[in-house]
């Protein structure tokens, strides 16, 4: 845990005297130095990672590399995370990035590089508990369905292929890991509820195209007018996105999850809105009404975040 303390308004207050002032110096002055060691040796390394890389550039040599350092950073981080926890930090990150990018090169991309890459960093984020690692590992298994991003000149894109299976693999996924987190040590809780909160964004990601598109399921289509999904229609994603924001904020209100409600909201007010102009179109008069109800959404988002903390139901949710 590190706190942040203020040691000469300390001193000036009478807090601490002039011995413990300079001891807290010099341990501030002591971390400052590792730290920058730390840095420095990790750019040394992924420099001569990438000199080598230049040299043989293959996806074997990549995944090699990434493999050996991502390798080096768990030890590290298991059994000197006091002295060269940076350091295994940023190899832990380079290597499992650069070895996930071999795997993905060697595969051509395809559904099994994604799941080997899943399974890579899943491992490498339950072994030095780090969240990122998780959160990489449930975005590289929507890829095994077909999720992506792309960006094009001033233009991001979402696409999730299949929004139904989406959607069904994410809720399980998610509501498992949020269950299973509540039976975890401490130290692995927050890995688990990385994977869910992650699986919630992906779960309404999948909602919301399919809201546009629906799903063609096997047929494949691949026609981006909206509403062509021959199979489940576009409005079936659009009730069932609104019961199940409904029903899921409900119980997240119930249980104090102020993370997940916020989250909800958000989607909630995501859907709304593409429903609203899909339907009505942009005049200014929706658009009035709509900056209307927006205003009303986040005053309700802020009262309901300023409300006290029920203590009883954050107790009763933890077992």
């Amino acid at each position: 845990m590190k706190i942040t303390l203020d040691i000469d308004k300390l001193l000036v207050d009478g807090q601490i005297n002039r011995e413990e002032y300079e001891r807290l110096k010099a341990l501030a002055t002591q971390e400052t130095g590792s730290l920058a060691f730390n840095i420095l040796i990790s750019f040394g390394v992924v420099a001569a990672v990438v000199g080598a890389l230049a040299l043989v550039p293959s996806t074997i040599t990549a995944i090699a590399l990434g493999l050996i350092l991502a390798g080096s950073g768990i030890f590290f981080q298991r059994n000197h995370a006091q002295t060269w926890g940076i350091l295994g930090t940023i190899l832990l990150l380079v290597g499992t990035l650069l070895a996930s990018g071999g795997i993905l090169g060697l595969t051509d991309g395809g559904v099994v590089g994604f799941f080997l890459v899943t399974i890579l960093c899943a491992l490498g984020g339950i072994l030095t508990q780090r969240t990122l690692l998780m959160i990489i590992a449930t975005l590289s298994l929507s890829a095994t369905v077909g999720a992506m991003t792309m960006y094009g000149h001033a233009t991001y894109t979402l696409v999730i292929r299949q929004p139904l299976i989406t959607v069904i693999l994410f809720s399980a996924l998610g509501w498992g890991a949020y269950f299973f987190a509540l039976r975890l040590p401490m130290m692995y809780q927050h890995l688990a509820i990385a994977v869910s909160r992650t699986s919630l964004f992906l779960v309404n990601f999948g909602f919301w195209v399919g809201s546009l598109w629906g799903d063609s399921l096997w047929k494949q289509d691949y026609s981006w007018s909206f509403g062509s999904g021959e199979i489940i229609p576009d409005w079936f994603f659009a009730m069932a996105w609104a019961i199940a924001l409904i029903g899921t904020g409900i119980w997240a209100m119930g249980q104090n999850r102020r993370w997940a409600v916020n989250a909800l909201a958000t989607f909630g007010a995501i859907h709304f809105y593409t429903q609203y102009f899909e339907r009505l179109g942009a005049s200014p008069g929706t658009l009035l009404m709509a900056g209307m109800i927006a205003l009303g959404i986040a005053v309700a988002i802020a009262k309901y975040n300023r409300t006290p903390t029920n203590r009883s139901a954050i107790a009763h949710s933890s077992h």
